[in-house]
Formats: structure tokens, sequence, C-alpha cells
């Protein structure tokens, strides 16, 4: 039963047209984040970045609240930003697929009986 639900929730994270447009915008935008990081360079700070923050918001900034319970050292570490991005993106796409798959099943025409 555990890899029946498994195996739902990796279609519905991966395996839907709304989910890989999102992927994709999110994977667009660290390729633009890296290059931006390693090859220009910027008088001062680059906002760049806050595009990848705007994409996973807002359960991103619910891991930083999270993480401001267990005390701001936490939420202030490099590893807690490196977790908390690609796994509330996890999130979203999973929200996004069965969201998707929630309209799909509320647009289905309903049929008489005997027809």
């Amino acid at each position: 039963m555990a890899a029946r639900q498994l195996h739902t929730a990796a279609h519905l994270t991966f395996r839907n047209p709304a989910s890989l447009v999102y992927l994709g915008l999110v994977a667009a935008t660290a390729v633009f984040v890296t290059a931006d990081t390693l090859f220009v360079t910027h008088e001062d700070g680059s906002f760049a970045g806050v595009w990848l923050f705007l994409l996973s918001a807002p359960t991103v900034f619910a891991f930083f609240i999270g993480g401001d319970l267990f005390g701001g050292s936490v939420s202030e570490s490099a590893w807690f930003l490196y977790v908390a991005l690609p796994v509330s993106v996890l999130i979203q796409s999973f929200a996004l697929g069965w969201f998707l798959r929630l309209l799909r099943g509320v647009s289905r025409p309903v049929r008489p009986q005997g027809a």
C-alpha cells in the first residue's frame, strides 16, 4: 500500500502538465541565478536570487517561520536554506498536481446510468 501511495505522490509531483511547467520555470530560474552569480560582476549585490524565493513562496516562508521557532541560528544557516528551498518547491509541485487532479475530477461530465 505504501508503494502505491509513493507512486501516486510522485505522479502528482512530476508527471502532470502544471507541475512540469512549474518545475521547468524553477529550473530555468535556478540556471539564471547560477549564471548571474558566477559570471556577472556587479558593483553591489544582485537580486537575481529573489526570483527563486518568489517562485517557492509561500511555503519557503513557512519553513523560515518554522526555523525561527527552533532558534534564529537554524533559519539563518546556509544548510537550512539549501534544504528549505527545494523541499518547498517539491511541496508546491505536489500541490499543483493535486489541484489539477481535483479540477479534472470535478470537470468530468456525469453520465446517466445505463447510457
